[in-house]
């Protein structure tokens, strides 16, 4: 049994997972870009555990260090990729946010 995808929020920045909200990737990002960046990612986590495997501090500084870089390249961490001037709000729980009443009215659909 496949579990569904986490809910998006209205606008498309966020989905929740375990009541928190994660930034998105940037839409704008062509698919040969978002491609590169993802693979790097995935490279990077891997070499994350592998690391941590071998119990190396410094290897797994570095992994993480790409890790974040990767993550930023897709606009998932640093400054947001909105413009409109809404704060961001990633890593929030969803209870603590405006998008709390959106939030609450999933657990009642039908």
């Amino acid at each position: 049994m496949t579990k569904p995808p986490p809910p998006t929020t209205p606008d498309g920045r966020y989905l929740v997972v375990d009541g928190r909200l994660w930034r998105r990737s940037n839409p704008a990002l062509g698919p040969r870009q978002r491609e590169l960046l993802v693979a790097a990612l995935m490279r990077a986590r891997a070499d994350v555990g592998r690391a941590k495997r071998a119990k190396d501090a410094a290897l797994e500084r570095r992994a993480r260090d790409r890790v974040h870089r990767a993550k930023v390249g897709l606009g998932e961490r640093g400054p947001p990729w909105w413009t409109d001037g809404t704060p961001d709000l990633n890593r929030r729980l969803v209870r603590n946010t405006p998008y709390a009443a959106w939030f609450q009215g999933l657990s009642q659909e039908p």
